[in-house]
Formats: structure tokens, sequence, C-alpha cells
């Protein structure tokens, strides 16, 4: 048991494919669980009486602030979690746990003014998002309550990087696992014996997000943790500071560029289609979330894999893991695609069986999720840069498909040839084309060369 243990932790032995599915799988697990929050509180929305797709479409405008609050756990989180398995494959404890420390405590900062901020500013931003007359009391009743979560949701979803970092990866996945099967369970509850509405999904999700985040706590602050979360490694250091969110500002921006995206089709969906479609965007984004989950669960297990063998300088397990990630997304993609498009109206009847939202949602979620492989390949080479700290080119591919290609086009391509609607959906198929293949193009040409000659030093130097 005890060589076991090790072997959870050291991502150097073994097996690179078993080291990363160790971890991988209860991620995935562990995502798709965290998904269940949202999705499922849309799914028992769009079954309310009488005013389904009207709450529907409410709580779809929700999705950019969600999405906002998500940038920065990503930014601190995911940004720390490389640079903590960098120091300790490179056998620096210390710098490990100043790492996480710091991480820490910038989300409980940022989590706070974001909080404020946006409860603040929450009409008018609404408004932005594409609210009508109609939609604003529901979007505004669950904001105003989730909004109280917060933190609860920064430390559950930034600090479980930690978690997953150190190898544990079944505790990350229970890290998620309490709080949806508690919102699983309290939705019903609160939103129809309750009679609550829209206002028990939000309440339930702050209950179950509250115990995720005493769980993280619980497990960081424990002393058989190899790396632990102290009030001594807390006090921030400038220097870490930077480092941690320059390689956490890709998850950061890709997070972000999909609010903005989110916020550009809501807007231009209601100025062309109206409401009825932010439901169906509310019902595409719902199902986009859950079938990229295990090509991010797979990036996201193997990023703690290729920075700790980076750092112990074993180059061969890198390139191993970075081929795996690669051919398994690509795999996965072209089966999601296919299930997407024979079994369209099973998907879209699980949010709503209202015909009007049917009719006009299949076309749509054909259009949308056409050549999804082509995303794949992002998520592969993005995993592949910010594992190796290559910052830069993470955060542009990121601005790419999403900021430079996706946000034009959908402002643009409604007006052309009398698109409307249709221009919307077309623009992220387009961008997946493109920005897949120009991101991971770049780092076949980058990274694969640069692990190809590191590797032949290493060699040259151990035969001299």
């Amino acid at each position: 048991m005890k060589h076991f243990a090790q072997q959870e932790k050291d991502f150097g032995q073994g097996s690179v494919c078993a080291n990363i599915l160790r971890l991988a799988v209860p991620m995935t697990l562990a995502q798709l669980i965290n998904v269940l929050y949202n999705v499922v509180d849309r799914i028992y929305i769009g079954h309310i009486p009488n005013t389904s797709t009207d709450a529907l479409t409410g709580i779809g405008l929700t999705l950019p602030v969600i999405t906002i609050i998500t940038a920065f756990a990503n930014l601190f989180g995911m940004g720390g979690a490389p640079l903590f398995s960098i120091a300790r494959g490179a056998k620096e404890p210390e710098k490990a746990g100043l790492i996480m420390g710091n991480s820490f405590s910038m989300l409980l900062l940022s989590g706070s003014i974001l909080s404020v901020s946006c409860y603040i500013f929450k009409k008018p931003l609404l408004f932005l998002f594409g609210a009508s007359d109609v939609t604003y009391p529901y979007a505004s009743a669950y904001t105003s309550l989730y909004l109280l979560g917060t933190l609860f949701v920064m430390i559950s979803l930034g600090m479980n990087n930690f978690i997953n970092a150190q190898g544990f990866g079944i505790t990350g996945m229970l890290t998620v696992s309490i709080g949806a099967v508690l919102n699983l369970i309290l939705d019903p509850v609160f939103i129809f014996a309750f009679g609550m509405g829209i206002r028990g999904a939000a309440v339930a999700t702050i209950i179950s997000q509250g115990f995720s985040a005493l769980w993280v706590l619980r497990f960081l602050t424990k002393s058989k943790t190899p790396v632990r979360l102290s009030v001594q490694t807390m006090a921030l250091k400038p220097d870490l500071i930077k480092e941690i969110t320059a390689l956490g500002l890709s998850g950061f921006v890709m997070s972000i560029t999909n609010s903005a995206v989110q916020i550009i089709c809501n807007a231009t969906l209601q100025r062309y289609g109206g409401d009825l479609y932010i439901g169906i965007m509310t019902v595409i984004n719902s199902v986009r979330e859950i079938t990229t989950i295990p090509v991010t669960g797979l990036a996201n297990g193997s990023q703690p894999v290729i920075s700790f063998n980076y750092g112990a300088r074993k180059y061969d397990r890198v390139k191993s893991a970075i081929k795996l990630t690669a051919a398994f997304s690509i795999v996965f993609t072209f089966i999601t695609w296919a299930l997407i498009f024979f079994f369209p109206h099973f998907i879209i009847r699980l949010f709503s069986s209202e015909s009007s939202l049917l009719k006009e949602g299949i076309p749509a979620l054909h259009l949308y999720f056409f050549g999804i492989f082509m995303m794949a390949l992002q998520f592969s080479g993005q995993s592949a840069f910010v594992a190796l700290g290559r910052s830069k080119h993470a955060i542009f591919f990121s601005l790419l498909r999403k900021a430079i290609i996706v946000i034009p086009l959908t402002l643009c391509l409604p007006a052309i040839a009398g698109l409307g609607t249709t221009g919307v959906f077309l623009a992220e198929p387009i961008s997946n084309c493109i920005g897949g293949t120009a991101c991971f193009t770049t780092m076949i040409i980058t990274v694969w060369h640069q692990l190809n000659k590191e590797e032949e030093n290493e060699k040259n130097a151990d035969n001299s």
C-alpha cells in the first residue's frame, strides 16, 4: 500500500497512460458532476409549468456571470497548479506550499470583489447580456442569490486543482461529487416542494457548493496531505503572484472570452430572434459543457503529468503524454459529433418539451456542433502550452479562437445574405476549424522541437 501511495504522487514512474488516466478519469467525473450544478438547475427550471421557456431563458442569461466567476477561479487555481507540480517534480516542497497559499489568498480576494461588483451592477449587466422585460425578473432572482456563494465556488473549484496536482484524483472527484449530489437532491425540494421556483435552484446550489468548499479545506489542511495549506503560506508574494497570474491567464482568457461570446451571442440572438433563441442557446451551452468534459478532463489530467516529468527532465514521457491526450481527444469528439447528429430530439427534450424550442433548436444544434473534433486540437495544444509554462502561446490561442474569430463572426454573419440567427450558430464551427488547426500545428512546431532538443542535450550530458 505504501508503494502504491507513493506511485500516485510520483508521475515520473510507471506507465504514462496509467498516470494520466489515474487523474483524468476522476477529474472527468468530477467536472461532469460539477457541470451538473448548473445543468440540473436548467433541466428542472425548463420543466416548471407555464413559465418554462421564460425561466430557462432567464437562467441562460446568468451564464456570463457564472463564467466570469469561473474565469477567476481558473486564473489562480489552474495558474498555480502547474507551477505547484513543477516545484514538486524539482523537489522543492516549500516553494510548492507558497504557490498554493498565494493562490488561495488571491481566490478569496478576487471572489470578494467579484460578488460585490456583480451585485451592484446586476441590472445593467443582465440587460447587456440580452435580458428583456419578461426574462429579467428570472435572471435577477437567480443571480442575486447565486452571488452569495461566490467564495464557495472560488475555493471548491480553484483549490481542487491542488488536490489533483498531488495525485489525489479520486479525492478531487469527491470534492464536487458531494456538492453535486446534494444539489441534485435539493433542487426539486426547493424548486417544487417549497414553491421557490428559480430562487430555489440558486439556494440549492449555494448550499451544495458550501459543502464542497468545506471538503477541499479539510483535505488540504490535513497533516497527512503531502503539501498542506497553511496560514504561513498565504502571505502574498508579488513574484509568485506574477508567475501564477501569467500561467493562469490562458484559462482565464478562455473563460472570459467564453463569457464575452455568450454575451454577444445572446444580444445578437435577442435582436434577430428574440427570447426563444436565447433559450435555444441555453440548451446548446448546456450540451457543449457536458460533451467537452471528457476532453477537458483528459487535458487537465495530463497537465500535472506533463509538468512533473518536464521538471524531472523526462522528456520522452512528456511527449508520450501529449500524444495520448491528442489521440483520445480527437476520437472522443468524433463520437460526440455522431451522437449529437443522430439524437438531437432526445437531447433537447431533456431541457424542454415545448414544440417551438424543439423545432428551431434541432437545426441550430446540428450547425453549432458541426466539426467539433477540430476543437479537440485546440484543447490538446492548449494543455501542452499550459503544462510547460508557455503562457504567451496559451493566451494567444485562447484569444484567437474566441475573441478574434467567434465574436467578429457572430456580429457580422447574421447581417450577411440574410443569415440572421443561423449566422450566430455558424460562427462556432468556423472558429473550431481555424483555431484548432493553428493551435495544434504551432504546438507541434515549437514544443515538439524544443523537447527533442532538450532530450538530445540530456543524453549528450549523460554520455560525457
